[in-house]
């Protein structure tokens, strides 16, 4: 198994320094438009991985040495610039990056699963999609992954019950639409009906991204860590339902567009995609993250 990844910022390294913890490859190839940043990063991991039971090989190099990767991990992004600067701000910044490394990883690696992190994330998996001419389902964005998490958490203690044994998802855009699907978040077969305090986690929830990013400056472990449960998933072939930005063509009368939806994630990509009964207003508020994305692709489309 050969994971490629793109990018070795704050967001990119977390993810190597997780996949040095926990080995899911044979061979991590590190690319940066720095390449000294990322031979720097090689190093440090490869010091790192001699204290783990691993011979993992960890090294840098160029899109060339990326051929036949099974499997490529996307992070290269500008950086967040300000508190508050919205995901969707950094969908004109970030197109050229994509246009720049994307049809060459491709080129190099015909058959390989693409795992897209950078933001704003739907819009990006959309565009790589149409430059790689990948079928959609070997193109896997992070998408509300992460605000899942953050939202069984905060439901965990509220509820006293194990984060890994509640099922509540958030959907649509991973950004300022997304919304809780409360009307199929259930444990035990027992449902959770919204209410105010779900809908103040929610609200949290939401915001909790910014709120890392005010006191810390950036964030990183977090969608480290989801992006690691997908690549496990990828790698055992463990058939995971994750909510994940897809591509969606047709549910709920939505079309060419990619957001979030509970997939199944196994060694071919997405095998299933799941189409919840979701509440009329979670219907709305799913039609409207759809809206949302399409307008920030539309705007980057001009700004390019």
């Amino acid at each position: 198994m050969k994971i490629t990844l793109v990018g070795t910022g704050r967001v990119g390294s977390a993810i190597a320094f997780g996949l040095t913890i926990n080995p899911l490859a044979s061979e991590l190839l590190l690319l940066n438009r720095s390449r000294e940043k990322a031979q720097g990063d090689a190093m440090d991991l490869t010091h790192a991985a001699a204290l783990v039971n691993s011979n993992m090989k960890i090294w840098a190099g160029e899109i060339a040495d990326s051929k036949d990767s099974d499997v490529i991990v996307f992070t290269a992004s500008v950086p967040f610039r300000y508190p508050g600067q919205t995901r969707l701000q950094m969908g004109q910044d970030n197109m050229p990056i994509l246009r720049e490394w994307m049809p060459a990883l491709a080129k190099a690696s015909p058959n390989a699963i693409i795992v897209m992190v950078s933001n704003p994330v739907d819009a990006l998996a959309y565009e790589t999609i149409r430059l790689t001419g990948f079928d959609s389902t070997r193109v896997i964005g992070t998408g509300t992954l992460v605000d899942s998490i953050r939202y069984r958490a905060l439901l965990s203690t509220e509820l006293q019950i194990h984060a890994e044994d509640i099922r509540a998802y958030i959907l649509g855009e991973h950004g300022d639409s997304q919304f809780a699907a409360s009307s199929i978040a259930m444990t035990g077969g027992e449902r959770f009906y919204p209410s105010d305090t779900s809908r103040r986690m929610f609200e949290e929830t939401k915001a909790m991204g910014y709120e890392v990013f005010r006191l810390k400056g950036h964030t990183s472990y977090g969608i480290a860590m989801a992006t690691i449960t997908i690549l496990d998933s990828i790698v055992y072939d463990l058939r995971h339902t994750l909510p994940v930005s897809v591509l969606v063509n047709g549910y709920l009368g939505v079309k060419d567009v990619c957001l979030s939806l509970p997939a199944v994630i196994g060694r071919q990509g997405i095998t299933r995609v799941l189409r919840p009964t979701l509440s009329d207003d979670e219907q709305a508020a799913f039609r409207h993250s759809a809206e949302v994305v399409k307008q920030t692709l539309a705007e980057m489309e001009s700004g390019c």
